[in-house]
């Protein structure tokens, strides 16, 4: 009996593994092109928490981690084996999803700051072009009243 696992053993590798398949299917949910702020935001709060459930979930990997380590002491070989090989599947699919939130996170943050970026460069053309139409509209001086024409022109 040394060499099986604990009950809770069972009980943090299932949720550990429902845990990855739910946040694998977040992540591999096809990514759209948004041109709105507020949804980009949502979609960062969205990968935010699951960061945040990442590290929540870290407690579970490490004990099950050390409980392999303890159960390869004890166990025959075969078993310990098997139980190091389940580990390692889990702790490459951990790492790997944790390397695609950090990697959606980065890109979405950069992406927003494009964005806005854009956003606050289209506000200023459409202030530019509001004060050229309102330019354009003005009355044109008469043709012999040079100063006039001589002052327009530095407006142009």
């Amino acid at each position: 009996f040394d060499s099986l696992p604990p009950a809770h053993y069972k009980e943090t590798m299932s949720t550990i593994l429902v845990w990855i398949q739910q946040s694998e299917a977040k992540l591999s949910m096809p990514q759209v092109a948004v041109a709105e702020y507020e949804i980009m935001e949502q979609r960062l709060g969205e990968l935010k928490a699951l960061q945040s459930s990442l590290r929540e979930q870290q407690k579970g990997l490490n004990y099950l981690s050390t409980t392999v380590e303890d159960m390869s002491r004890k166990a025959p070989v075969e078993v310990s084996q098997r139980y190091r090989s389940e580990i390692e599947v889990i702790l490459g699919r951990w790492k790997k999803l944790s390397a695609q939130l950090v990697e959606h996170c980065q890109k979405l943050e950069e992406l927003m700051t494009k964005l806005q970026r854009f956003q606050n460069d289209t506000k200023t053309l459409k202030k530019w072009m509001a004060e050229v139409d309102v330019f354009l509209k003005e009355e044109w001086p008469a043709l012999g009243d040079s100063e006039a024409l001589e002052k327009q022109l530095e407006q142009c």
